[in-house]
């Protein structure tokens, strides 16, 4: 009996009806099809079809043309393989199960720029050197009305305790993510009006990247059925809190499973292989930029000072406005915080930059440099180089970096700057605005239409 008859099996058994085959997107969305259970324990063995070039389509579905899997492949068919470690039933769909898949062309073939993909090829330099990363997203959202889109209620009160349960929906996210894998450790109001946090324990492999996803769709879908819109759109309003998703990952040894970042002697509690880690994510922090803020929205969290959003290429030991937080945490639990990344980037593909910078330094020997002092925040250094201002600034510095096309492979490269610079065109094109002018928190109806509902 194979792994797959087991799940099926036990499936039947609790009155499972439908499998979603999931596959996450460039943006990390779901795009999925919905099979009735006899016919899925036959496409989880042999693939199930889906078009090609869905997992490369722009943030408005368009097919974007030279990103590898539309014309240049006649629009053909990809076959989705689920990967069984991703079997579970899920809480808050009546009947239904998920599986998440990889694709392979009909010749057996990886897609390389899919995101579990271009993950994977990190994880397994990670693996040679040693290593497995422990990696955990905490994302912020708004929960607004479902038909007017106009936020709960107003005022910055952080942690007040009526707000953190305004609607029973929260309680009801917490309550149902543990269904699926997803373990809850703390929600709470965030700093804006109607903005929440909900923090979950972090995953080892794919399996940290495998949570958010599941975590960020899952909250939409379940705001969805309770009548309001889950977004996770990076900067919904000007004068209003971002939405962040600050990602915490360590190193442990594969052999042992210890957490190989920590030296409490460090006054940065950081051992070699730690301070190195860093030092590879400060070095590469232009290159990788544009996988952690992928869209023009998202460089609207970063056009007011003070507000907890990283603006320049910084590290500090407990320094909430650096680009690097490093959380001392003792023996086991010290990580290094990444605070750029946006509510709107996609897991798979901020994780995967992380860690590919970071196990860059370490193989290189790279030495960081000083970190910020105390009583002085980071982000009231002008000696320090800034992060790139626009996307289009972020996509050339991915460009011209020899180093992303080692990480990440040429096939993802390509094809992720043909999506994201098409976006920038249609941005540029709809809004009669140069793609560069991106250095204010004006919102525009293009990037309201583009992002708010569907992310």
């Amino acid at each position: 009996m194979s792994g797959f008859d087991q799940i099926f099996d036990d499936w039947e058994s609790q009155g499972i009806k439908r499998v979603r085959f999931e596959l996450p997107d460039l943006h990390g969305t779901s795009r999925a099809k919905v099979v009735p259970l006899k016919a899925a324990r036959s496409f989880a063995l042999k693939g199930l079809n889906m078009y090609g070039g869905a997992a490369v389509l722009d943030t408005r579905s368009d097919v974007v043309p030279g990103s590898l899997y539309n014309e240049e492949v006649g629009y053909g068919d990809q076959l989705l393989f689920p990967d069984p470690a991703t079997a579970a039933i899920v809480p808050w769909a009546p009947d239904t199960a998920r599986l998440i898949c990889d694709a392979r062309w009909y010749d057996d073939q990886t897609l390389e720029a899919t995101p579990r993909a271009v993950y994977r090829r990190v994880l397994k330099k990670a693996a040679g050197m040693g290593f497995e990363p422990m990696t955990g997203c905490e994302f912020e959202f708004y929960l607004l009305d479902g038909e007017t889109h106009e936020r709960l209620f107003e005022g910055y009160h952080i942690f007040n305790v009526v707000r953190n349960e305004w609607v029973p929906t929260i309680n009801r996210i917490v309550d149902l993510m543990p269904g699926v894998g997803i373990d809850i450790v703390t929600s709470n109001c965030e700093y804006a009006g109607s903005q929440w946090e909900i923090n979950f324990t972090p995953g080892r492999g794919m399996d940290g990247p495998d949570k958010a996803f599941t975590f960020k769709n899952g909250v939409k879908q379940i705001g969805h059925q309770d009548g309001y819109l889950a977004t996770f759109m990076t900067k919904p309003w000007a004068g209003h809190a971002g939405n962040g998703c600050h990602i915490h990952m360590s190193l442990v040894d594969k052999g042992t499973g210890q957490n190989v970042m920590a030296d409490e002697s460090h006054p940065q509690g950081l051992s070699e292989v730690g301070l190195r880690f860093v030092a590879g994510l400060i070095t590469h922090a232009n290159a990788i930029d544009a996988l952690l803020a992928p869209t023009i929205n998202c460089r609207r969290r970063r056009c007011r000072t003070h507000t907890f959003s990283p603006t320049n290429i910084s590290w500090g030991l407990e320094d909430r406005s650096a680009l690097l937080r490093v959380k001392a945490a003792g023996p086991d639990a010290t990580r290094i915080e990444t605070r750029s990344p946006s509510a709107l980037m996609n897991p798979y593909l901020a994780s995967a930059a992380i860690l590919a910078a970071g196990l860059d330094g370490i193989e290189k020997g790279l030495e960081p440099p000083a970190p910020s002092r105390k009583g002085i925040p980071a982000e009231e250094d002008e000696t320090l180089e800034k992060l790139p201002a626009t996307l289009a600034e972020a996509l050339d510095h991915f460009e011209a970096s020899a180093a992303t096309t080692e990480f990440f492979g040429q096939e993802f490269k390509d094809a992720f700057l043909a999506v994201r610079r098409y976006e920038l065109g249609r941005y540029a094109a709809e809004e009669n605005e140069d793609p560069d002018s991106q250095r204010t928190d004006e919102i525009s109806a293009w990037e309201t239409n583009e992002y708010l509902e569907l992310y």
